[in-house]
Parts: C-alpha cells; sequence; structure tokens
C-alpha cells in the first residue's frame, strides 16, 4: 500500500512538543518546505500559531523574487510569515553548503522563544543522503546517527516531522494538491557533495536496493542508540577527572585511562566546551603531542581559534586571546580602574592594608608587562624575589603570566596584579590604604 502523508500525520508527530506556545516553519519555497507548510497550514487549530520563516542567504539572484513567493503562498493558506536576512559567506575551512546552513540555523534561533518549536522538512532520503555524507567523512557513530526527529534549539526545540517519510511520499502529496513550488537552480549542480549523492548516486542505489532509505535510517537509530549508550560511560569517565572551576582534565587521571576512553572523554569535553567536533587525526595529535608529552614540556596545539595546552597535571583549552600581552601604559588619575587590555579590568579598592592612597595619589603610576628578570621585596620575607619564581610557588601557568600587569609608581615596581604588592610601598598603618583586583572579562 501507498504511504499517504496527511495533517493527522503531522500532528502524531507534533505532539512529543506538548503543546508549544508558536509553530515556526522553515520555508524556503522548495517542495519538500511547501507540502510541510500546506499540511500544518491544514490543521484549524494550529493555524494561529504557525509563521513561515524564509531565511533570505542573498546567494542567489532570484532571491527576492522567492521571498515574495513565499510571502503570497503564506498568505494564500492564512499563516503569518517573516523574511530573516543573513551573511551565509562562508568563513577560513567553510564550504559553501555548511556556511549556508550555519547561517539559516544561526538566524532561526534568534526567533525561537521558549515553548516554541521550529519545524524543518528533512525526509527519509534527506536522511540517507546525511548518513552517506558522514560515512565518506569517517565519522563515528555520533555523525552515522544522523539527524534526530526532535533536539533542542536556541530557548526551544526543533522538529523534523517528515524525517520518517519517503520522498515519493512527499511528491505524491504535492501533486495530489497541485502545489506550486520553487525549483533552485544550484539544486541542479553536482559540484556540491549532497546534490552529487542526491541526482548521481542515490537513484542508483535505489534501482537496486529500492527500500535503502528505509534500511539505512533504521541503521542511523541503531547508530544514535549505541552513542547514547556510549555518551553516558562517557560522562561517567568525564566528570571524575573535570575540573569546572577552571574547565580542565587531571592529566594524571587522563593518563590512567585506556587510549579509547581517553579518546571518549576528550571529545566529551571538547562538547561541553561547545568547539567543533575535531577529527580522530586531531584528537590523536592532542593524546600524543599534549596528554603524554614530558612534564616539563609546554607543547602547545591549535585549532578552531583555541589551543590545547598542559601544566602540573592539568588538560587545559584556551582560547587564543588567553595570551594577549600588555601594551604598556600610563594609569589615568582620578580613574579608580582601568582596562589595560582588550579582556582584563584593574581596580584599586580601599583597603585596610596595601599601598598608602595619598602615596598613590602623588605618584605617576604605569602598567607594563613583564619584561623578564623582575624582582620585588615581599612583606614578612627577607630579600629581593624573582617573579618566575614567585609564579612558579603560586602555580600559574606560564602562558598566565604575559597576561598580569605589573604596576610601577614613580618607575619603581609596586605590585604584581593582584598578586603581591612590594613591601617597599606596603602599609598596614591606620591611614586609607589600597589594594588590587584584577578582572578578566568573558565572552
Amino acid at each position: 500500500m501507498a504511504e499517504l502523508l496527511s495533517a493527522h500525520s503531522i500532528e502524531s508527530v507534533l505532539s512529543q512538543c506538548h503543546n508549544p506556545s508558536h509553530i515556526y516553519i522553515g520555508y524556503s519555497g522548495g517542495l519538500d518546505s511547501h507540502v510541510l507548510l500546506h499540511l500544518c497550514a491544514s490543521i484549524a487549530h494550529l493555524k494561529e500559531k504557525i509563521t513561515a520563516v524564509y531565511v533570505h542567504h542573498g546567494l542567489q539572484i532570484e532571491a527576492d523574487a522567492w521571498a515574495e513567493h513565499c510571502r503570497k503562498t503564506s498568505a494564500s493558506l492564512g499563516v503569518s510569515f517573516k523574511v530573516l536576512q543573513v551573511n551565509a559567506v562562508a568563513d577560513k575551512g567553510e564550504s559553501p553548503e555548511e556556511a549556508a546552513r550555519n547561517a539559516r540555523y544561526r538566524a532561526l534561533k534568534t526567533v525561537i522563544e521558549t515553548d516554541d518549536v521550529l519545524l524543518v522538512a528533512q525526509h527519509r532520503d534527506d536522511q540517507l543522503e546525511t548518513v552517506l555524507l558522514q560515512l565518506f567523512r569517517g565519522s563515528g557513530l555520533s555523525g552515522l546517527s544522523a539527524m534526530p526527529v526532535l533536539m533542542d534549539f536556541g530557548k526551544g526545540v526543533l522538529l523534523r516531522p517528515l524525517l520518517n517519510t519517503s520522498k515519493v511520499a512527499v511528491e505524491t502529496y504535492a501533486k495530489l494538491h497541485a502545489l506550486s513550488w520553487i525549483e533552485d537552480p544550484s539544486n541542479q549542480s553536482n559540484n556540491f557533495d549532497r546534490n552529487f549523492l542526491r541526482n548521481a548516486i542515490v537513484p542508483l542505489l535505489k534501482q537496486r536496493w529500492p527500500a535503502c532509505d528505509k534500511t539505512v535510517a533504521r541503521s542511523a537509530g541503531h547508530c544514535a542508540e549505541a552513542q547514547l549508550l556510549l555518551s553516558e560511560q562517557a560522562r561517567k569517565l568525564f566528570l571524575p577527572i573535570f575540573n569546572a572551576t577552571d574547565k580542565t582534565l587531571s592529566l594524571d587521571q587522563l593518563m590512567a585511562y585506556s587510549i579509547a576512553q581517553q579518546t571518549l572523554v576528550i571529545r566529551e569535553w571538547l562538547q561541553m566546551l561547545k568547539l567543533k567536533m575535531p577529527s580522530q587525526a586531531f584528537i590523536e595529535r592532542l593524546q600524543r603531542e599534549v596528554v603524554f608529552a614530558r612534564p616539563d614540556s609546554n607543547p602547545v596545539l591549535s585549532a578552531q581559534g583555541y589551543c590545547f595546552r598542559r601544566y602540573r597535571s592539568k588538560l587545559y583549552c584556551l582560547k587564543d586571546e588567553e595570551s594577549e600581552k600588555i601594551v604598556a601604559c600610563m594609569w589615568p588619575k582620578a580613574q579608580t580602574s582601568f582596562s589595560f587590555s582588550t579582556n582584563q579590568i584593574l581596580y584599586f579598592i580601599p583597603s585596610s592594608a596595601g599601598i598608602c592612597y595619598a602615596q598613590w595619589q602623588k605618584a605617576t603610576v604605569a602598567v607594563k608587562a613583564r619584561s623578564g628578570g623582575e624582582k620585588i621585596s615581599l612583606p614578612g620575607r627577607k630579600g629581593h624575589h624573582d617573579l618566575k619564581q614567585l609564579f612558579q610557588e603560586a602555580g600559574i601557568a606560564p602562558w598566565e603570566r604575559a597576561t598580569i600587569p605589573l604596576i610601577f609608581l614613580n618607575d619603581k615596581l609596586a605590585a604584581v596584579g593582584d598578586l603581591w604588592i612590594s613591601a617597599d610601598f606596603y602599609s598596614e598603618k591606620e591611614q586609607r590604604c589600597i589594594s588590587f583586583f584584577l578582572q578578566k572579562e568573558t565572552a
């Protein structure tokens, strides 16, 4: 019996969302999204909740005309309509397809509020293409799990109500209801991987295996179940060795795991940090060059604007700008705080012990970076101490030392960030004193 699409099939899947406040439908004007919009608009009690959303990528000269077509179609179906303009220019390392997809989803997330749902029109053939693409890229279980029916999205959820529906059923519905849709000419270009699969490979596969969309989708489901179990195991291994304060991993405990377990934990860590999952080859490099590096070495491995480093039995993942150096400058008079780099602010605050405020007011105050070889005398300790030695004693990582400002009064070192005040300037008298507070701003 031929598979038929109906409003009931949409309502059945939509019931997973428990009466959403608003329903947004990703509407490109193409066949699949038109069928989804038409189905949803046929459900009377949903119509007032629906907004069709056209994402204007600006990549095709026909895009304005397509947006107008979508507006008119939405109006004829009695549903609200919205256009989102995006910049879909590819960044370094992004394919045009990936750039357009990322821009589209970033834009859609901005309109989804709590208890809202976004419906998108991927069907079972799209799932087949996704699995094949992931397979050819050498993906693991997570990639081979392909697209879920339901997932968190922005403040709400994303739902794919047609994901278990065949392309034939979608096409049949469109013909039965005499729908008119947009044909994007770029879909015929086999320069794009997905188009090549769709136009050249999948038709051949279906000649030999007519039900391959069903069987491959079933395999994706098995992979998703296995990935869920693996994720639970990864979480159990990850949590005991993760330091939530500085978001580091304990190297001693990590190295006690097998290589396979380490890989699981590192992937869990990167996912928690919301980084794009790197290749297996990169993770192997991370293990070989950083995790198993000599304890006295200072290896650095960079990717995605982040760098991976080790220090004192901890594995760090840091933004590249965290190694930003300080430019020497004067502290403006009468200011209680001073931004000396793009992400750090130094404050002076009233204190019962520290630098005498009267002395501070009279002095010329400069903020500088370390140049090497600086020494400071400390209250309660004899002699002068190398800053390098003090940083080591305090367990401050080498890359953090360059971001700690040195404060000079009349060209004499008076304080090191908010860590130490020189004995030459330190006072515990009843007169008013100041100490320092260093704040690092995070994105």
